[in-house]
């Protein structure tokens, strides 16, 4: 038996959003039934409505930074209880069984984890995202928000905010350390907030300098516009990290110069186009150009424990169900500080 939900929905590659209605499982015994609060808008929704990242699945009901309360749960739930405060990200089930699964590492699951919306369950079902009143998720995919966080600041933190602390925490971002940070849009302000938080020297690398005070406020040390002569040059053997969360073709090279020895360059961002570099850039000084993809539930859930010791949250606009066509559009555009959340009680008719 299934239950019919509100949700946004688009039906085709690029069309508007529209009200509509999906159906939701039966909670089963390990089940949770969430009332979503809010949602919030990642690029990544919007590649995947406008199928830049291959062939997608429609009608697709977006969203994988979910939160909301626990309202039900299945008979052999042990982590909750209605009224938790709770979160879903990325990834609603994985195999368990491989072992980056056992590793707590269920990004990387051999099987393929099975994503929140535009994926398929095993059983060839597709799956709906956020973007809607309710969702049902196995308990052992949904994550807690600290209590003073506020819902719709956590929501972000689903995706912008593991996508961002993963790579901070692996390579070491810390005392002591100088990170930089290429671009201040939705990820890029977090990852600065998180390395700040974590005790590093951090620099925000942007082309101009129309968003200095709000890097400065957010816990960034330093801002260089990039696109002043020169400004790359002086920073030449500067950097232990650099996390690059553009979208954009970089002059990588020039980039990686900036870097110490042993210093990587670690891409969250998602250029549609191949990058390249010398090879030299990296013999010179040891370097690495690396990536990251998320992370797993359990440092899903460190990363929000940090972030509620911390007070870190997403700066967010929040935003109605007829407001999200437009926004989208104003997300590529780079005019939204830093990230739309969808109130859902806008959803219904």
């Amino acid at each position: 038996m299934t239950t019919t939900v509100p949700a946004l929905l688009t039906k085709t590659t690029g069309a508007p959003f529209e009200r509509g209605t999906v159906e939701r499982r039966e909670v089963g015994p390990r089940d949770v039934l969430i009332d979503i609060a809010y949602a919030g808008i990642c690029h990544s929704d919007i590649h995947q409505a406008r199928q830049e990242w291959g062939e997608a699945i429609f009608p697709m009901v977006p969203g994988h930074e979910i939160a909301g309360t626990v309202s039900a749960v299945g008979a052999e739930v042990e982590r909750y209880a209605v009224g938790d405060r709770v979160g879903v990200g990325c990834f609603v089930d994985s195999c368990r069984e491989c072992e980056y699964c056992l590793a707590g590492e269920e990004q990387f699951c051999l099987k393929g984890n099975v994503a929140t919306y535009n994926g398929r369950y095993y059983d060839g079902e597709p799956t709906y995202g956020g973007y809607s009143t309710q969702t049902v998720v196995d308990e052992r995919y949904v994550l807690r928000i600290p209590e003073g966080i506020p819902l719709d600041a956590a929501a972000p933190l689903l995706c912008a905010g593991i996508t961002t602390y993963s790579p901070l925490r692996h390579h070491g971002a810390g005392e002591g350390k100088r990170v930089a940070v290429i671009g201040l849009g939705g990820l890029g302000h977090m990852a600065v907030k998180i390395a700040a938080a974590m005790g590093a020297e951090v620099t925000v690398l942007s082309r101009t300098r129309s968003k200095e005070e709000d890097a400065l406020a957010f816990g960034a040390a330093h801002y260089v516009a990039t696109a002043e002569d020169g400004a790359l040059k002086a920073l030449r053997n500067t950097f232990d990290l650099i996390i690059n969360t553009v979208s954009a073709d970089l002059d990588l090279d020039a980039y990686l110069r900036t870097l110490r020895v042993d210093g990587s360059l670690v891409y969250v961002g998602a250029p549609s186009e191949r990058q390249s570099f010398a090879v030299f850039s990296l013999i010179g000084g040891r370097r690495s150009v690396a990536g990251s993809n998320i992370g797993g539930i359990r440092e899903t859930q460190e990363m929000l424990d940090f972030c509620g010791e911390h007070g870190i949250v997403s700066t967010i606009e929040t935003i109605g169900a007829d407001d999200v066509t437009a926004a989208y559009d104003r997300v590529v555009e780079g005019g939204v500080r830093y990230r739309y959340v969808i109130d859902t009680a806008t959803i219904p008719a």
